[in-house]
């Protein structure tokens, strides 16, 4: 009996949400440059032919994971509650994100700083604008309804302290405390007391040492 259209769709998704996950776990392991389609492959355990199929090349299957990974952080765009709630929920969020996520948030570091493939985290943040910009400016409006001079400052300097902790977090896995950090993070912006610690590995604080 022939497959319905919505089976055959289900089965395709799948097999390019497996090759996406491959080409994640190859990049990861090799780094982008030395990683072949080959490689994404023999991992999916797919045949050369559906990955085409799907993404002509490398650079096309990179482009979707910072894609993804654009997406992710675009979340904030439906928080609720005042600003102080809207802030601390942006600082939790990422962190969360950032601990559940750091095999996608090394790669999209490593995308996004290489000489060769910078280009494709340009190309992809410009087909997103839209949404990148709609995200600067959820965070900004944050800031101004908190009374801050300059908005678009703290925006950047925020998303550049976050993304700073998330490079660290992806270095230091196993010695980065997060929950510290965290309430440094809310103690900075004058935010309450978190009441619970986040619900992810936390060790105390020490020393910054990979394992």
């Amino acid at each position: 009996m022939p497959r319905s259209v919505s089976t055959n769709r289900e089965l395709r998704e799948k097999s390019r949400e497996r090759i996406l996950a491959a080409a994640l776990e190859v990049f990861a392991e090799k780094g982008y440059e030395a990683a072949s389609i080959s490689d994404v492959t023999e991992r999916a355990a797919v045949s050369r032919g559906l990955v085409s199929y799907y993404f002509t090349n490398k650079q096309r299957l990179a482009a979707e994971l910072l894609d993804r990974w654009l997406d992710g952080i675009g979340g904030i765009l439906g928080l609720q509650g005042s600003a102080d709630e809207r802030l601390a929920a942006i600082i939790d969020g990422s962190l969360m994100v950032a601990a559940a996520t750091l095999p996608v948030q090394r790669l999209a570091i490593t995308l996004m700083m290489l000489p060769a493939t910078h280009p494709i985290f340009a190309d992809v943040e410009a087909e997103k604008a839209d949404r990148v910009r709609e995200m600067e400016d959820a965070i900004r409006s944050i800031f101004a309804e908190r009374g801050a001079a300059e908005p678009a400052v703290e925006e950047m300097l925020l998303r550049a302290t976050l993304e700073g902790v998330t490079v660290k977090m992806a270095i230091y896995p196993a010695t980065f405390p997060v929950e510290a950090i965290r309430r440094r993070l809310h103690a900075s912006y004058s935010l309450p007391e978190p009441t619970a610690p986040l619900p992810i590995p936390s060790p105390q604080v020490d020393r910054l040492r990979a394992k």
